[in-house]
C-alpha cells in the first residue's frame, strides 16, 4: 500500500469497483486512493437505516474490504465531521464521490464540498446511481415528469442519451495505508440475535454474488419475464434489487447484461418488460430528487384530508402475517424470513393494509423499512404512494386488490402459499386460498386465524371515506 498524501475515495450506495465512476476516475489521477465508509446515522436521523439493510450492509462492506486486500476504512458518526477530519490527518487532497438522491444526503453533501472548498480540498462528484441524470430529464417547459410513461418513453428513451456502457474494473489500484485499525466490525451493524439466518441461507451479498445473479437472470428469469414475473412462486424476477441499492451492481450492468439477449427475437416483449421494470426504479429515484418530501409527504395533497383509522390490533397482525388471508400472510412472512418480498405480493399486502384495512401508508412504509433488505427511500416511499393512490402516476384509489382472486390468478396452486404459510399446506388448490371456506371442524385443526376483516364491508368503507375527500 502507499503512504503517500491520498485522495478520498468515499463509498456510500455504490459498493462495487466495476462500472463505479468515483473510482475509475480517483484511479486515472494515478494518486493513492483512501477506501473510505461512514455510517452517518446522525445524518440520516429518522432514515438511518433498518435492521435488515444493516446486516447486509455488514455482509456487503465486508466483501468491498476483502477485494480491496483490507483497505477500506470504515467509521462511524458524522460524515462531515469525520470526513474533514480525515483530511488533515492523512493530507489528503481530494475526495471523490458518486452522487446520491436523499434529500439529507443532498443536503450534508453541499456542506461538506463547502467545508472541503475552504480549506482547498477539491470535492469530486459522479453520477453513478442511475441510467438517467434526474436533473436533465425533463418537459419541454422546463418541469420535471409526474407521470411514468412520458417520463420514460419520452424523457429517458427519446430525448437522453442511451445509458452509457458499464466501466471496467480499474486494475492495480495504489490504495493508501492508513494505519487505523478501523474495521467493518467497529461499525456495529450485527445485531444481538440471530434473526437474520434466513436470510443469510438466501442471499449471496456482495459485488460478485450480484454479478452472479444477474448471469442466472439473464439465463433463465429473463425468458418469460414479461408474464412469469407475477407469479410469486416462479423464479422470473431478478431479485436484484438489493444489490442495486446497495451499488453491488450499477443499473448500467443490469441494462447492458439484459441487453446482450436482445438478438434472440423470441425475448423481445421480455426485454422490454424488463428493462421498464428498471425505468420505473428511475422514475422513483427522479420523483425523490424533485420532491424531496415524498417519504413523509402525500405528492396529492388531498390526500392531506383523509381519514386514516388506528387500530393496532390490525397493523400487528398484518406485520405478523396473521391477517387470515393466505396471500397477504405468505407475503409478509416471506419478508420476515428473507428480508424480501415478490413485488406482485407487495402490491397487494401493501393495498390490504391501505384500503381494507384504513392504515396510513406511512406505517406500511416503515415496517418494509426495517424489514426489507432492499429498503430503499425512493423506491419505498414511491411505491406506497403509488399503491395508496397519493402519488405521482399512482393507481387510482378506487382500485383495491382482492387478496383471494389475486392468489387464486397468481399462485393459482397455493405454491407460495405453502411455503410460507406451511399451516395450510395440506389445503387442496381450490381452498388454499379461501381457507374459511371449509368446515368449521377443519378450519379450527389449521390453527389459522379467520380474516380480520370481510373484504367487502372494508372495500366499501375505503370507498366511501375516499369519496369524502
Amino acid at each position: 500500500m502507499d503512504t503517500q498524501s491520498p485522495i478520498i475515495c468515499w463509498f456510500r450506495q455504490d459498493l462495487r469497483l466495476g462500472d463505479n465512476p468515483a473510482l475509475v476516475a480517483a484511479h486515472r489521477t494515478g494518486r493513492a486512493i483512501l477506501p473510505l465508509y461512514v455510517l452517518d446515522d446522525e445524518s440520516a436521523e429518522q432514515w438511518a437505516m433498518g435492521g435488515a439493510s444493516r446486516w447486509w450492509l455488514h455482509q456487503s462492506l465486508g466483501a468491498l474490504d476483502r477485494r480491496l486486500d483490507g483497505a477500506l476504512c470504515c467509521l462511524k458518526g458524522r460524515a462531515d465531521l469525520l470526513l474533514l477530519k480525515l483530511v488533515r490527518e492523512t493530507g489528503a487532497t481530494a475526495v471523490y464521490v458518486n452522487r446520491c438522491n436523499e434529500p439529507w444526503r443532498i443536503v450534508r453533501d453541499a456542506r461538506i464540498a463547502a467545508a472541503l472548498a475552504a480549506d482547498g480540498i477539491s470535492w469530486h462528484e459522479f453520477h453513478g446511481s442511475t441510467l438517467f441524470d434526474p436533473e436533465r430529464v425533463v418537459k419541454a417547459d422546463g418541469e420535471p415528469y409526474r407521470v411514468f410513461t412520458p417520463f420514460y418513453r419520452r424523457g429517458c428513451l427519446q430525448q437522453s442519451e442511451p445509458p452509457r456502457e458499464p466501466l471496467p474494473r480499474p486494475r492495480s489500484l495504489r490504495l493508501h495505508d492508513h494505519g487505523r485499525g478501523f474495521s467493518v466490525d467497529n461499525l456495529g451493524l450485527m445485531p444481538t440475535i440471530a434473526w437474520y439466518r434466513g436470510m443469510a441461507n438466501e442471499w449471496e451479498v456482495g459485488e460478485q454474488g450480484a454479478l452472479r445473479r444477474l448471469d442466472r437472470f439473464v439465463e433463465s428469469g429473463l425468458p418469460g419475464y414479461k408474464e412469469g414475473r407475477n407469479f410469486p412462486a416462479r423464479r422470473h424476477v431478478s431479485r436484484l434489487s438489493p444489490h442495486l441499492h446497495f451499488g453491488e451492481i450499477s443499473p448500467n450492468q443490469v441494462w447492458y447484461g439484459a441487453l446482450q439477449r436482445s438478438g434472440d427475437i423470441r425475448l423481445e416483449a421480455d426485454i422490454e418488460s424488463f428493462l421498464s421494470e428498471l425505468g420505473w426504479r428511475e422514475f422513483s429515484h427522479y420523483l425523490l430528487r424533485h420532491w424531496p418530501t415524498l417519504p413523509e409527504r402525500n405528492l396529492q395533497t388531498k390526500f392531506d384530508r383523509f381519514s386514516w383509522a388506528t387500530d393496532a390490533h390490525d397493523l400487528a397482525a398484518w406485520q405478523s402475517g396473521r391477517t387470515g388471508y393466505p396471500i397477504i400472510d405468505a407475503g409478509m412472512r416471506e419478508l420476515w424470513q428473507t428480508g424480501y418480498m415478490h413485488n406482485r405480493v407487495r402490491m397487494i399486502v401493501g393495498s390490504f393494509l391501505v384500503k381494507n384495512l384504513l392504515l396510513d401508508w406511512r406505517l406500511g412504509q416503515a415496517w418494509f423499512w426495517d424489514t426489507l433488505v432492499d429498503a430503499d427511500l425512493a423506491n419505498n416511499s414511491a411505491s406506497w404512494q403509488w399503491v395508496a393512490g397519493c402519488g405521482a402516476d399512482a393507481a387510482p384509489y378506487f382500485r383495491i386488490f382482492n387478496p383471494v382472486t389475486q392468489g387464486q390468478k397468481f399462485d393459482p396452486d397455493g405454491s407460495y402459499v405453502r411455503r410460507f404459510v406451511p399451516e395450510l399446506a395440506e389445503l387442496a388448490a381450490e381452498v388454499v386460498h379461501r381457507p374459511w371456506s371449509g368446515p368449521a371442524s377443519e378450519r379450527r385443526a389449521l390453527d389459522y386465524p379467520e380474516p380480520i376483516v370481510d373484504l367487502r364491508q372494508s372495500r366499501e368503507r375505503a370507498l366511501a371515506v375516499f369519496r369524502e375527500i
